[in-house]
């Protein structure tokens, strides 16, 4: 599918500008609140949709106390549940420094094709030149150049096929917040129920919620769903500078909306249906695919789009996501779509009632 002509545009005229340093750093201290470790989620709920939601109106401010398996009830006939399809894969890796034996723990990032990585490597020393990496089984890794930030652009070698070894000895890439190692548990419990398509190094969080069960709940009530993919990758949890407002842009992600979804999508607005993105992931992809009318056009490419205050959301009508860290951009997205101040009281409120927070914990659903 080709990309839509509306694609660059809407990623870089959503936000109005900001001048100095000193405006940018008081707009990062909006979004900051305190946050007990107790309250960050190490485990899943079992079952899934035995996590919690709560319930905001955007509109009033008015909150309500439910359960994720009661989200039949909470949206109606008519409305469209859109959903990222991404999958997670086994991307961390931990290899020794040949000579030397020195460890590295290494995070493929992105796929550039023909054998090289977008990589993020963790070492003790200086990267340079030359530098390799045995990851075992035969397989090694070369620093070939930094790509800015954090991010390198690496070459890996190796006897057969790179995801079959990622299956056998990569480990599952879980956020710097959670302060345990993956275990097998992770492989099912950090993928939603309906991942298809590989390429994330980080799950899309308010979809874990769902369960084959809840899904044919919602259908069977007359709720469809469709289906979008970003592949997430690892900027999503570091917190936001003053660098990134600046450049009023993320990491860039690949993602795609599907002709059959943008169909479906016209289809629910000319009926009066609400579209119900699930997720930031899902968000970024329906507004970068947006025009200023509404509409929606089909396509594939990749995105930098930063969703922030001041932002009048064209597509999404309402939003299921996770609790999110302090100054991210997830918690800017969701301010733009819901408020800053009653987003920030929602998130009061859930910590009065002992909701967990971030990947594996609890949800809102915002209407």
């Amino acid at each position: 599918m080709g990309s839509t002509s509306s694609f660059r545009e809407a990623n870089y005229s959503s936000q109005s500008p900001m001048n100095t340093s000193e405006s940018l750093r008081e707009t990062l201290a909006r979004f900051s609140y305190s946050l007990p470790p107790s309250a960050i989620a190490q485990y899943p709920v079992t079952p899934r949709d035995a996590s919690r939601l709560l319930v905001l109106r955007r509109t009033s401010g008015e909150m309500k106390h439910c359960h994720f398996r009661d989200l039949p009830a909470l949206l109606a006939p008519g409305d469209l549940l859109v959903l990222n399809d991404t999958r997670v894969i086994p991307a961390r890796l931990f290899g020794r420094k040949v000579p030397g034996g020195g460890k590295v723990e290494v995070l493929l990032v992105r796929d550039l094709g023909k054998g090289y990585w977008e990589a993020m490597l963790r070492t003790s020393r200086r990267l340079r030149p030359g530098l390799r990496i045995d990851l075992g089984e035969g397989y090694r890794l070369e620093w070939v150049a930094s790509l800015g930030g954090p991010f390198q652009k690496v070459a890996i070698h190796g006897p057969d096929a790179l995801d079959a070894f990622l299956a056998r000895a990569g480990h599952v890439p879980l956020p710097p917040y959670i302060r345990r190692s993956d275990t097998q548990l992770d492989r099912e419990s950090y993928q939603t129920v309906f991942a298809r398509h590989p390429g994330a190094v980080a799950a899309p969080t308010a979809g874990l919620h769902f369960t084959p069960a809840l899904l044919d709940a919602l259908q069977a009530r007359g709720i469809r769903t469709a289906w979008v993919t970003l592949h997430v990758g690892p900027g999503t949890f570091r917190p936001l500078r003053v660098e990134d407002l600046e450049r009023e842009e993320l990491h860039e992600e690949f993602c795609c909306l599907p002709e059959a979804t943008a169909a479906v999508i016209t289809e629910t607005m000319a009926t009066g249906g609400r579209i119900v993105a699930v997720g930031t992931t899902s968000t970024r992809v329906l507004e970068a695919f947006s025009r200023p009318s509404g509409e929606v056009r089909p396509g594939e490419d990749t995105t930098r789009i930063f969703i922030r205050p001041p932002y009048q959301p064209r597509v999404v009508d309402a939003l299921i996501t996770n609790f999110h860290l302090p100054r991210s951009s997830l918690l800017m997205l969701v301010a733009a779509f819901a408020g800053r101040e009653r987003v920030l009281a929602a998130y009061g409120e859930a910590l009065d009632h002992g909701y967990r927070f971030y990947s594996y914990g609890d949800a809102m659903l915002i209407l």
